[in-house]
């Protein structure tokens, strides 16, 4: 507590010796925080986020009340930042994704399928021709690892593979993660309506909890999703069980319905009520 007390009183010499500094000083802070808010509403955790309001206001309120010459004010500054620092220990995932993310388009400007370039049918091909494949693997419990991409992956991960830049059909996809075939053990990228290459090694998640049962496809299938903002497809070779990971988290048992759902969100809401 006295290296933090020290830390951030001359934090705050620096930042506040003018009336510019202090206005940057209070940006800083407001965005740091409203960042921290944003991390765990879009996590389901906006108890958490209630519990930070209380924290302050109390924090607040207890050092108004006990505050004597001794007590330095700055620590009302330090005591935030503390819940701040614990946010980032337990989201350090989505962080990193975001951090990842950086510079990239978001929201309707991530969509890589334009309507001007993609129409609904041909979008509503794709799906039918990857839930056709991943349906037909799972039959046959043939393993199989699709990732979603926005163009967003390292090159090193497209180039660990080998490039493909061909239309998506159910006879394609399944030819090449047919066993024994030189690239049905590697990742396969889809972006937007093109296979873009197959034979790709990804890195493996390091999260510790995960079901015993979950192998190597499925441990690098949730890994890609830890740190980067994609979709994996995972058929189990053992039992055909088909899943889909995202940030990082793991849904099994996927049906049609849950990868049609997840492949039209993958290409643009619009066809979010447009159900076959």
């Amino acid at each position: 507590m006295e290296f933090l007390k020290s830390f951030a009183e001359k934090a705050v010499a620096a930042f506040t010796s003018s009336p510019v500094q202090a206005a940057l000083t209070i940006v800083l802070l407001f965005f740091v925080i409203f960042y921290a808010v944003s991390v765990m509403e879009r996590n389901n955790a906006g108890g958490l986020v209630v519990v930070f309001v209380l924290y302050v206001l109390l924090s607040g309120i207890a050092f108004m009340a006990l505050k004597t010459e001794n007590t330095p004010g700055v620590i009302y500054v330090v005591l935030p930042l503390l819940f701040i620092l614990a946010v980032v220990v337990l989201f350090a995932t989505e962080i990193k994704r975001d951090i990842w993310d950086i510079g990239k388009k978001k929201g309707m400007e991530m969509r890589h399928v334009e309507k001007g370039v993609v129409g609904n049918p041909n979008v509503n091909v794709c799906i039918d021709e990857i839930v056709k494949a991943l349906q037909n693997m799972s039959k046959n419990d043939v393993g199989a690892l699709i990732i979603l991409g926005n163009g967003n992956l390292p090159k090193t991960v497209i180039d660990s593979g080998v490039v493909i830049d061909s239309d998506i059909s159910s006879a394609l996809i399944e030819s090449i993660f047919f066993p024994k075939t030189p690239l049905h053990d590697g990742a396969m990228v889809i972006n937007g309506s093109r296979i873009q290459a197959a034979g790709c090694f990804l890195p493996l998640s390091q999260e510790i909890n995960l079901p015993q049962d979950l192998g190597t496809r499925h441990r690098a299938g949730i890994g890609i999703t830890e740190t980067i903002n994609v979709t994996s497809l995972i058929v189990s070779e053992e039992t055909g069980i088909i899943s889909i990971a995202q940030g990082g988290k793991i849904k099994r048992y996927a049906d049609s319905e849950m990868l049609r759902q997840t492949l039209k969100e993958y290409y643009w809401q619009d066809l979010l009520g447009n159900r076959q």
